[in-house]
């Protein structure tokens, strides 16, 4: 036999490979497990703050993202505040004086 490494036995480096193999799967699966867990808790965060929002559930579950149906909620909630006759006047009178003061300087 030639001198140097010695030659390996094919059935050690399969026994090797699968135990390493055994090792990668079980490290997946940890992380999977870890990553739902993680998901879980995200998800009933979520809801916690949904609640307080007062946003419903299915309607961030429904076909639009969650942050999607958010906006939705927020937009039909918000309304335009109609000014009164008097302020739209006040408004208009200074306006046209700041106008009239504009055109004066030029």
């Amino acid at each position: 036999m030639p001198p140097g490494r010695p030659r390996k036995n094919q059935r050690n480096v399969l026994m090797k490979s699968a135990e390493l193999i055994g090792w990668a799967i079980g490290g997946l699966e940890r992380e999977i497990n870890q990553t739902r867990e993680r998901l879980n808790a995200l998800t009933a965060q979520a809801a916690k703050l949904r609640k307080r929002a007062g946003v419903r559930a299915s309607a961030a579950a429904g076909g639009t993202t969650a942050v999607a149906a958010d906006a939705e909620e927020v937009g039909r909630q918000r309304r335009r505040r109609k000014m009164s006759p008097e302020a739209r006047k006040r408004i208009s009178d200074m306006m046209k004086k700041r106008w009239a003061e504009r055109r004066k300087a030029k």
